[in-house]
């Protein structure tokens, strides 16, 4: 992954968001781009997946992180 790309996650499963926040933080290879640090809107360009309407028919939130990477991964 190039140092600029954007990585994101989008779940309904809150333990595995929560999750991957602490894991991201913890990288020193990614920034956050919430202001918050935590979970972003979901942008207009990201259509809705068929889980995600699933998850939101059984009344679970949807999450959306998005990070940016800040250095050059290793290896390919």
């Amino acid at each position: 992954m190039s140092a600029g790309a954007i990585l994101h996650i989008a779940t309904d499963w809150a333990p595995y968001a929560a999750q991957m926040v602490d894991v991201l933080a913890g990288s020193p290879d990614f920034d956050n781009l919430s202001p918050t640090g935590d979970f972003c809107p979901r942008p207009e360009w990201r259509p809705p997946t068929r889980y995600e309407q699933r998850g939101e028919r059984l009344g679970h939130d949807v999450f959306d992180l998005v990070c940016r990477r800040v250095v050059e991964s290793g290896a390919n």
